[in-house]
């Protein structure tokens, strides 16, 4: 993840520099050489996930010092990239934030473990009602990722989930896939982790935003340091209401979107739900290149 950045761009490698400082261990070393079972600790996946979107950004930002979003927006460990490039947060702050809440998470998993389910070809209120239907005081599956029209991911515990599994393919899913994953991430079992996430929030210098950020709770623009708290306040037992996110972008007035990070999973749902608009991937050194030559 980023090598290819860091080898190419100065303020990439440098921005990977400070992040193995910060952290007090190689996070860089990690990134690029493994071992991938390490890697993939939700302790090490979410710092990683940020400094690789910080670098590229940072590529982004001195080739077009002047462009300035009309919003940011990120799914999951990834709205807090989105705050750096906000100015609502600093990179180094948004480090300690994303380490802690990777602890957390990892510590709710093993006190609560769950999993998770992909969803394909459903329509949302068809899976929300089986959700409630197979949910008690005793055992819950619920909407995780409202991601696009037809892919939702699911999680909960074990025996709740397994039920709306078979459910949703009796209902006639297109296709369902568990997620090799043990932390039932954006549920209930993550209760253990939001009231610690939250004191973590509340002591991070967060301030109002030079870009207003689309919420992964409220699925609107997030104006003042107070909404952006509450809404990572509720988001790790809340789901991300990513397509609905879209929507209100695309309502706003959104046509061109760049992912700027590890991947072009978003450009994906973004095509999805947004099918008129432009998506322009931005995070690997091909991609990169490809948009500072035509722009």
């Amino acid at each position: 993840m980023g090598e290819d950045l860091a080898r190419t761009y100065s303020v990439a490698f440098e921005t990977f520099q400070f992040a193995d400082r910060f952290l007090d261990f190689p996070l860089s070393q990690l990134m690029w050489q493994g071992p991938e079972e390490k890697l993939n600790d939700t302790v090490n996946t979410q710092p990683a996930l940020l400094v690789h979107s910080i670098a590229a950004f940072r590529i982004f930002q001195t080739n077009y010092p002047e462009y300035k979003p009309a919003f940011v927006a990120g799914h999951s460990m990834g709205e807090i990239s989105a705050l750096v490039v906000s100015g609502a947060i600093e990179f180094e702050d948004a480090l300690h934030l994303v380490r802690r809440r990777g602890e957390l998470m990892k510590m709710a998993g093993e006190e609560s473990p769950g999993g998770m389910a992909a969803i394909l070809g459903m329509s949302f209120e068809l899976l929300e009602e089986i959700c409630q239907q197979l949910s008690d005081a005793d055992y819950q599956v619920q909407i995780a990722n409202d991601n696009c029209p037809g892919q939702i991911v699911i999680s909960g515990d074990e025996i709740a989930l397994e039920k709306a599994i078979t459910l949703a393919r009796e209902a006639g899913a297109k296709r369902v896939q568990r997620l090799a994953v043990s932390i039932a991430a954006h549920s209930y079992l993550m209760a253990s982790a939001r009231d610690e996430f939250a004191r973590a929030v509340a002591e991070a210098p967060i301030k109002e935003p030079i870009i207003p950020i689309i919420g992964n709770v409220t699925a609107l623009p997030l104006y003042t340091a107070a909404e952006i708290r509450a809404d990572l306040n509720a988001q790790l037992t809340s789901p991300v209401r990513w397509r609905e996110s879209l929507l209100e972008m695309k309502r706003l007035g959104v046509e061109n979107f760049i992912e700027i990070g590890n991947g072009n999973v978003l450009l994906g749902l973004a095509k999805r739900t947004h099918p008129d608009s432009t998506r322009i991937p931005f995070g690997n050194l091909e991609a990169i290149e490809k948009f500072l030559s035509l722009y």
